[in-house]
């Protein structure tokens, strides 16, 4: 009996596995700690195998030290394309944050290690939330379509220019705080307002001690008007993935 092994088919599938495995660990939402190990180890190697008729075709095997600096290359494509997404999506962690601090809701901030996320309560609930919508919308698909997508803008083992990558997080960066006040902006707005409001009412009336209201009329407002925003949330989720996909397919 005799068997064939095409060495160069499994030095490709290796090489885009590596950068499956770099990006699955950083980008949301893989990265949650819901996910294995093992479970994130198997998936990127299913996505590898799915890739393969892409990267296999064209690839020449190189000399052993070319090869380890193939794998390193892989590392850091798959690390920089995670680390856009993760940008990306952190505009919905970021406007829940914006939305303790002004809320009041930056007492109770502690670290969750399940999400990885060091926030207070909405700060973690937006995360969830839009997590939570990922899966519910099928934006993980436009997600790892938009990663299968890089291996024909970046072929395995060619490398990458830092100079797009660099652009590219300066204008994720941007994109991430813009986005999260837009989300959070109106009612950052409202709490400012009520803010501004119990500071003229202190001058004027002294007597009442106003402030010492503030925590729970800012605490009520919040409540009431946060389930406003999450009507808008999967719209906002859904324009937040076309980004992050386009940021991925725009690395070249």
């Amino acid at each position: 009996m005799e068997l064939n092994l095409d060495f160069e088919w499994i030095e490709a599938v290796m090489l885009a596995g590596v950068r499956m495995v770099a990006f699955i660990v950083i980008a949301p939402p893989f990265s949650a700690n819901a996910f294995p190990l093992r479970v994130k180890g198997i998936l990127a190697l299913g996505l590898a195998l799915a890739v393969a008729p892409v990267v296999a075709p064209g690839y020449v095997s190189p000399d052993t030290g070319g090869f380890v600096m193939a794998l390193v290359l892989e590392f850091v494509v798959g690390a920089v394309l995670g680390f856009l997404v993760m940008l990306v999506f952190s505009a919905v962690q970021s406007a829940g944050n914006l939305i303790d601090l002004f809320g009041g809701f930056t007492l109770a901030q502690g670290f969750d290690p399940q999400l990885q996320i060091n926030g207070a309560q909405f700060t973690r609930l937006f995360q969830m939330a839009g997590l939570a919508l990922l899966f519910a919308s099928g934006g993980y698909q436009l997600i790892i379509g938009g990663l299968a997508r890089t291996f024909t803008a970046v072929p395995i083992g060619g490398g990458i220019d830092l100079a797009a990558p660099l652009e590219a997080i300066t204008m994720a960066t941007g994109q991430m705080l813009l986005s999260a006040l837009q989300i959070a902006g109106p009612l950052v707005v409202v709490l400012f307002l009520a803010d501004a409001g119990l500071g003229l009412l202190t001058r004027v009336a002294p007597a009442l001690n106003a402030f010492a209201m503030g925590f729970p009329i800012k605490i009520l407002l919040t409540l009431v008007l946060v389930p406003l925003l999450f009507v808008a949330l999967p719209e906002i989720v859904n324009s937040v993935t076309k980004t992050a996909v386009d940021e991925m397919t725009g690395v070249q």
